[in-house]
């Protein structure tokens, strides 16, 4: 990958970002990019092979999709709705891109072998220190693995996204928590 001046770097991965959001993968152009980010196309095949590599540049380092911060509520449920509400809530603001990438990533393989390949991985310290908290309460009675709890609660997030649409309201937070997340995670533990 070629050096690219930051200011230039932005404006494309923005103007990248944004055309996920309106028009999706599928439609979305290196030239729409140039255009949009008032650069030359050879500006950004210097810098990326092609749309594969632009867009996962854009979901690697500037969609913002980490693990929510997780404030200490004093109990497990209470740690776990705050986590489960901070997730729902950052793919709330994220849904038209990650509907968009979603679709694409079934039917685009190059698109998902590139992005699998260059995915950070994701920091679950907070779930970790979530679950270390709970045990230390009493409330577990034995170890859970920070990314089997993390997969359940997306899960649970993009099937909400994907097949009822993207309604996180209280409800759904509470139930989640109350009827899946503390029972799996006390069996668990268990």
């Amino acid at each position: 990958m070629a050096p690219l001046d930051p200011s230039r770097e932005k404006a494309i991965l923005d103007a990248t970002l944004e055309l996920l959001s309106e028009v999706g993968y599928d439609r979305m152009s290196v030239d729409q990019v140039a255009r949009r980010a008032k650069a030359s196309k050879a500006t950004i095949y210097r810098r990326w092979a092609g749309k594969p590599e632009l867009v996962v540049d854009v979901i690697c380092n500037r969609f913002d999709l980490d693990t929510p911060a997780v404030e200490d509520t004093g109990s497990l449920r209470g740690d776990l709705s705050s986590l489960f509400r901070g997730l729902c809530e950052v793919v709330e603001r994220k849904h038209t891109v990650i509907m968009g990438l979603s679709s694409a990533l079934v039917s685009h393989q190059e698109l998902a072998r590139t992005l699998r390949a260059h995915l950070p991985t994701r920091d679950l310290h907070d779930v970790e220190a979530l679950l270390e908290r709970a045990a230390a309460r009493g409330e577990l009675a034995g170890k859970v693995a920070p990314a089997r709890l993390f997969a359940l609660l997306e899960a649970l997030v993009w099937h909400r996204m994907i097949f009822i649409g993207p309604l996180f309201d209280e409800p759904f937070v509470t139930e989640s928590v109350d009827e899946v997340l503390l029972p799996l995670v006390r069996v668990w533990a268990g």
